[in-house]
């Protein structure tokens, strides 16, 4: 059956999600989508797209994006709690280091609605008798090298899939205290998503000049061909005719 112009577009389509993906290189991209525009039939489509998953099928990216806050040293940060409670939550910088010590006493630390002016932070954590509770965004990554001693210290490590996403370390001990540390499911770094969408825009709009660019070049190929055919033609008539003649 013959490929319409719909057809080509949902294949191009389809090849420029696999690029934004990482399932292409560059090189391949371009390759396919030469194949897909000079495509005459849907069986020539089909073999384009075989290896890459169908459009709509595709898993939606697992986190948004980000943006580090303004760049600037912050103070290190110490939480002490002595038969009391402290806490750090709402939209607040988070400093390269954050001291939390519990004796008798409760820490809490919320990191869900922060801003991550670098991107690596520590925690050094001290609870006696106490606790200490970390919250961390889903997407970011959660590390820890603490122990718990006569007491629980607990972390639900995470490696987040974006390598450029903040890494939160928490060390320490718990001494018949306790310390937990994981994300919160359903949050993520507010910051993340305007530079995510704006790289992707940026990006589906290099893919849509490009395609533009190569269907013009076809364009002009096909146009260029059909003069040559023209041309060829036109000679052979004017060489039949004065065959004619001599004849």
């Amino acid at each position: 059956m013959r490929a319409s112009d719909a057809d080509r577009d949902r294949v191009a389509e389809i090849l420029r999600e696999a690029l934004a993906e990482g399932r292409l290189d560059a090189e391949e991209h371009s390759e396919r989508i030469d194949a897909v525009y000079r495509a005459k039939t849907l069986g020539e489509l089909e073999p384009v797209v075989r290896d890459l998953p169908a459009a709509g099928a595709r898993p939606q990216p697992a986190a948004d994006a980000y943006e580090y806050g303004p760049a600037g040293p912050e103070a290190d940060q110490n939480l002490v709690a002595i038969f009391s409670a402290a806490n750090r939550k709402g939209r607040w910088r988070v400093p390269r280091r954050i001291n939390a010590v519990a004796i008798f006493g409760s820490v809490e630390i919320d990191l869900t609605e922060a801003v991550f002016p670098q991107q690596r932070v520590q925690i050094n954590v001290t609870s006696v008798l106490g606790s200490v509770e970390i919250r961390v965004p889903e997407n970011i990554t959660l590390r820890s090298s603490g122990s718990g001693i006569l007491g629980t210290f607990e972390v639900e490590t995470h490696e987040a899939e974006d390598g450029n996403a903040p890494e939160v370390d928490v060390n320490g001990f718990a001494l018949l205290g306790s310390v937990e540390a994981k994300p919160k499911r359903g949050a993520w770094i507010r910051d993340l998503r305007d530079r995510l969408r704006g790289d992707r825009r940026e990006r589906m709009d290099e893919l849509r000049a490009e395609r533009h660019e190569r269907m013009d070049e076809l364009r002009a190929e096909r146009h260029e061909r059909m003069d040559q055919l023209r041309a060829e033609r036109h000679e052979r008539w004017e060489e039949r005719r004065r065959r004619r003649r001599l004849g």
